[in-house]
């Protein structure tokens, strides 16, 4: 790997954070600035796209100024311009990739198209600069749960997904049932500090013939289900006591599959991220079950757990390293798949 310091410009904007940084060599964050639009999109209970596409339009350009400011270098300082091109909805990607490709053209700069999940994944080079492929990384957002062996930077081997709700999925949706405002995964691992785990029983799901695949869908139903019969009967809803289960029925089993892939590919370096990774029942759950079977745990700070540019420009500087180049044909994928590129 070179020795010279290379500083990519990088850009998110595949939901509702409109973020800009500045990343030396992948592990060091010059700046990492982040326009959240949660307050925006609280009123509707969930992320409503049209809204979210407009103020990435409105945001982008002070973003990536600020970005810049902080880092206190210009764009003749840039090596590359690296930017997030899927998943996520297709007209905020749009914002992002139209953005990164007119800095690209305007200054002759090299485009580096980033896959969003590969992002969240290299967020945790940046506060582990230790951490090095091959490792075990479980993703837990609000649209993806995946299990994967880190063969490479920017090499995956996928042992398992989610059949249906990704684990924050499930979370919002709970968290709605029971009047939590959104986003809801952080108002559930909240509340669920006041409850009892043990106070209610939920399912948890194994998928047969898959043993690191992953379903929510019925520990959500079986909430929604607990709810309504306690409604039917007249019965007070003991919400710290549903939060705290369920998130309890959650974890368990992202934490049972990690550890089971751990120990039987024989890898003793473990990872989280993604949104859920900031969850903090899911980190103290997981860091036990490491401290047991003698793993190293890795997981970045909650400000690189949520979507954020920094984590794009660690991901687009071994990607560019590896002579990735994308031209002026990049598109917004929004269903791109872990491990797919254009």
């Amino acid at each position: 790997m070179s020795s010279e310091k290379r500083k990519i410009l990088a850009i998110e904007t595949s939901c509702d954070e409109t973020a800009a940084a500045v990343v030396e060599n992948g592990r060091h964050v010059l700046s990492n600035i982040i326009s959240s639009q949660i307050e925006l999109h609280r009123l509707y209970g969930g992320v409503v796209p049209e809204i979210a596409s407009r103020n990435h339009i409105e945001r982008i350009n002070q973003v990536i100024e600020q970005a810049l400011k902080e880092a206190k270098v210009t764009l003749d300082d840039i090596d590359a311009v690296g930017v997030t091109y899927g998943p996520g909805l297709v007209g905020a990607l749009l914002v992002g990739v139209a953005e990164a490709k007119a800095i690209s053209y305007a200054r002759n700069l090299p485009l580096v198209g980033v896959h969003h999940i590969e992002g969240h994944v290299s967020a945790n080079y940046i506060e582990h600069p230790e951490l090095e492929p091959p490792f075990l990384c479980l993703i837990v957002s609000g649209g993806h749960t995946n299990l994967v062996i880190v063969e490479d930077y920017g090499v995956f081997r996928i042992l398992g997904t989610t059949r249906d709700d990704a684990a924050g999925e499930a979370f919002d949706k709970v968290a709605r049932a029971i009047g939590l405002r959104y986003p809801g995964g952080p108002e559930i691992d909240k509340l669920s500090r006041e409850g009892n785990p043990q106070a209610i029983s939920f399912p948890r799901a194994r998928v047969e013939g898959a043993p690191y695949d992953f379903s929510f869908s019925g520990v959500k139903s079986a909430v929604l289900n607990y709810i309504n019969q306690q409604n039917m009967q007249g019965k007070d809803i003991p919400k710290a006591d549903l939060a705290a289960s369920f998130q309890q029925s959650v974890i368990a089993v992202l934490v049972e599959h990690t550890i089971k892939a751990a120990e039987e590919f024989q890898i003793h370096h473990v990872a989280i991220a993604g949104g859920v990774a900031a969850n903090r029942g899911l980190r103290n759950a997981m860091q036990a079950a490491c401290e047991e079977k003698n793993l190293r745990l890795y997981y970045p700070s909650p400000i690189y757990c949520t979507d954020n540019a920094a984590m794009i420009g660690a991901a687009a500087y071994y990607e560019y390293q590896k002579g990735v180049r994308h031209g002026w044909n990049l598109n917004a994928v929004p269903n791109l798949r872990l491990g797919e590129h254009v």
